[in-house]
């Protein structure tokens, strides 16, 4: 591989139907390529080199796009910005790159900004409810549950059958502290959806709102019967068996959970306080100890942000 940039090249000058050499249209594409086959087994310093070259030679939308996928799985969002912004100038009103300029700008906290990005999509596109979905969220991380209201319902106008707008719509309703009205369209999620480990979730929210505990205690169940490393469902069901006072139930939960999540600092802390509550105190500061320790680690290795739900409710964009 140490040759591998110089020997490309050696092709002839002949030009291609794109304006391009044979020469330079042959070293493109090897680049290209060897950088998507780079970024599948992880390899993403040498297809961020591959990508860089190629698109030294040629300003190619789709290899941009590759390029911003590497920025973003190594934590790097303002490099992937500043790609984003180049394909814009390309071609203004594709709207792939304009929703994952928004998706990049909730990587950053930039809500703001992702605001006028989705009403900049609006004015291109008035029945796109994802821009108004997007719209919302990040209005809701804003703080401004009304304005994100107004937008969620307008996007569910657009499209009925959007699940994930329901969701959200009914976490703001929780926000504003109107448990029936969140509970209205969690229960259309779930009669929608089904088997839908967040809806469930966010059900067990809204009934631990309403101090329905029974119920919610089903529904956290339920979610890690969909999914047992579902770290936050099994984190509130603790809370749950500790609040009613079950700590035998509560400890054999958090030893589960520490069992499938070894590093969970959140599970040692839930272990800690269970064994503060039957009297165990040596137990529970070495479990509050270790629980420090592994927050001390994870601030050291810089709090990696999770990228995982960012694109949430917009699979059908993002693929």
């Amino acid at each position: 591989m140490a040759n591998f940039f110089t020997s490309l090249f050696s092709s002839s000058v002949e030009e291609t139907t794109d304006g391009m050499s044979k020469s330079d249209r042959k070293k493109f594409d090897i680049l290209k390529y060897d950088g998507v086959r780079a970024q599948k087994i992880g390899k993403l310093p040498y297809a961020i080199k591959c990508f860089t070259e190629a698109l030294a030679i040629n300003d190619d939308l789709e290899t941009m796009s590759y390029l911003v996928g590497a920025y973003t799985m190594i934590h790097e969002p303002e490099k992937a910005l500043d790609v984003l912004d180049q394909m814009i100038k390309l071609d203004p009103e594709l709207l792939t790159t304009l929703f994952t300029r928004v998706s990049v700008l909730f990587m950053l906290n930039r809500e703001k900004e992702a605001i006028e990005e989705c009403l900049h999509i609006i004015t291109l596109e008035p029945s796109n409810h994802l821009a108004y979905y997007l719209m919302a969220k990040a209005k809701k991380n804003l703080a401004d549950m009304d304005g994100a209201l107004d937008d969620i319902t307008k996007g569910i106008a657009v499209n009925e059958d959007f699940s994930d707008a329901y969701l959200l719509r009914a976490e703001i309703w929780l926000a504003k502290e109107n448990g029936n009205t969140a509970l209205d369209d969690i229960e259309h999620v779930i009669s929608k959806e089904g088997e839908e480990e967040n809806a469930y979730l966010l059900r067990a929210k809204i009934h631990m709102f309403l101090n329905n505990l029974p119920a919610a205690e089903e529904d956290y169940n339920k979610v890690l019967e969909l999914n047992p490393f579902n770290e936050e469902g099994a984190l509130k069901l603790i809370d749950l068996l500790i609040l009613t006072e079950r700590y035998e139930d509560a400890l054999i939960a958090v030893d589960e959970l520490i069992e499938l999540s070894p590093s969970l600092s959140d599970a040692y802390t839930r272990r800690g306080k269970i064994k503060q509550l039957t009297g165990d105190e040596n137990a529970a500061e070495a479990d509050m100890q270790k629980a420090e320790e592994l927050r001390n680690v994870q601030i050291e290795h810089g709090g990696q942000v999770d990228f995982s739900n960012l694109n949430k409710g917009a699979h059908n964009v993002f693929g």
